[in-house]
C-alpha cells in the first residue's frame, strides 16, 4: 500500500510540473535590474520588458536594486526561489567580472544562476565632460598623463563594467587617476554633464543621447568596431591604443533550479521580442547591438558566461585591483 502511495505521489508530481510551466506566468514576474534607474541596463530593460510581457500574456515588474557594482541586485536573484518569478537582467560586470574582482563575491555566477538568453552585445565609449581639453584619444592621453593628480573618472559603482574598463585604460596608459563610484550610471552621467567628473567608460545606450545633445564629448569607441550610430568615433585601436576591448553584453538569468520548461519559454519569448521591429529599431537607435539568433539560447549562454569569466581573469589580475 505504501509503495502504491509513493508511486501515486510521484506520478502526480510528474504531471504537475508541465502543468505549472504551462500556466506560467500565473502572477507578476519581478525583473531585477542591479543598478539605479536611468542607466544602460535600465534603458534596455524598459525597451524589452513591455513587449516581453505582451508575448507572455503576463505582467513584468521592474525592480532597481543598486549597490556593490551590481552585486547586491544579482545576489537578490541568486538567493530567490527558483519558481520563475524572479529574473535578473545581468551582464558582463555581475556575471563575468565580479568573480574575478571581489575577494568574496556574494554568489557564484555559474552555479547560482540558470542561463536564459543573451540579449545584447554593445560597445563602450570613452566620454568626457564637454569642456575637457581634448578631442582625440592622443590628446586625451597626453592631458591625462600630465594632469592625472587632479582628474576623476566615474562609474556605476565599484566593480561595475565601466569601472573595470577604466582600470584597464589606466593600466594601459600608466596613470593612476581617482575613481568616483556612483549607485548607477544615471547619477554618474548627471555629474559629468554638470562638469564635476572628467570622464568615464560608458555603455553606448547611456552615452549616445548625451553625445548627440552635446552634453558630453565622445573620444573613442572601446570595442573592436565603430557602432553604427557613432560611425565617426574611431576605436581606441584605430587611434593607436590596442588591447582595450570593453564591449558590454547583457543577459537574462533565473535562479539556479528554475524549471526547464519555464526557462525555454522565456528564452523563446525573449528571442521573439528582440525580433519585433519596434524593439529592435528602438534598441539600435541608441546604439545597442541585438545579438544574432544563434547566440540567444540558454545553451549558448551557459557556455558563454564561463568563457567570459576566464577571458577577464587575466586582465583583472594583471591590474592588481581587488575589492573586499
Amino acid at each position: 500500500m505504501r509503495k502504491l502511495t509513493i508511486m501515486a505521489v510521484s506520478a502526480l508530481a510528474m504531471l504537475s510540473r508541465p502543468a505549472a510551466a504551462q500556466e506560467w506566468p500565473a502572477r507578476p514576474i519581478t525583473l531585477v535590474v542591479p543598478y539605479a534607474a536611468g542607466g544602460p541596463n535600465d534603458t534596455i530593460t524598459r525597451l524589452l520588458s513591455g513587449r516581453l510581457a505582451e508575448i507572455l500574456n503576463g505582467q513584468i515588474i521592474i525592480e532597481n536594486v543598486g549597490g556593490a557594482g551590481g552585486m547586491t541586485g544579482a545576489n537578490r536573484v541568486a538567493k530567490a526561489a527558483p519558481d520563475g518569478y524572479t529574473l535578473l537582467l545581468g551582464g558582463l560586470a555581475v556575471l563575468a567580472q565580479v568573480p574575478n574582482l571581489y575577494k568574496r563575491p556574494l554568489y557564484n555566477a555559474v552555479a547560482d544562476f540558470e542561463p536564459v538568453a543573451l540579449v545584447t552585445d554593445s560597445a563602450r565609449i570613452l566620454i568626457t565632460r564637454k569642456d575637457f581639453p581634448a578631442d582625440t584619444l592622443a590628446q586625451f592621453l597626453a592631458y591625462a598623463k600630465a594632469n592625472q593628480a587632479k582628474l576623476q573618472y566615474s562609474s556605476a559603482g565599484g566593480g561595475s563594467g565601466g569601472h573595470v574598463c577604466a582600470i584597464m585604460l589606466d593600466m594601459l596608459i600608466g596613470t593612476h587617476i581617482a575613481h568616483v563610484p556612483y549607485r548607477g550610471a544615471g547619477p554618474a552621467m548627471q555629474d559629468m554633464i554638470a562638469g564635476r567628473i572628467d570622464y568615464s567608460c560608458e555603455q553606448i545606450s547611456t552615452a549616445f543621447p548625451q553625445i548627440e545633445a552635446g552634453a558630453v564629448k565622445a573620444i573613442a569607441t572601446l570595442g573592436p568596431t565603430r557602432p553604427t550610430v557613432l560611425a565617426k568615433v574611431p576605436t581606441a585601436q584605430e587611434q593607436g591604443l590596442p588591447g582595450l576591448d570593453c564591449n558590454a553584453w547583457i543577459a537574462l538569468v533565473f535562479p539556479k533550479g528554475t524549471p526547464g520548461p519555464i526557462v525555454r519559454r522565456l528564452a523563446k519569448a525573449t528571442s521573439e521580442a528582440l525580433d519585433s521591429p519596434a524593439v529592435r529599431e528602438r534598441l539600435e537607435s541608441v546604439g545597442v547591438t541585438v545579438v544574432a539568433p544563434e547566440r540567444r539560447g540558454p545553451e549558448y549562454l551557459a557556455a558563454f558566461i564561463p568563457a567570459e569569466i576566464a577571458k577577464w581573469a587575466g586582465p583583472i589580475k594583471a591590474s592588481g585591483v581587488t575589492i573586499e
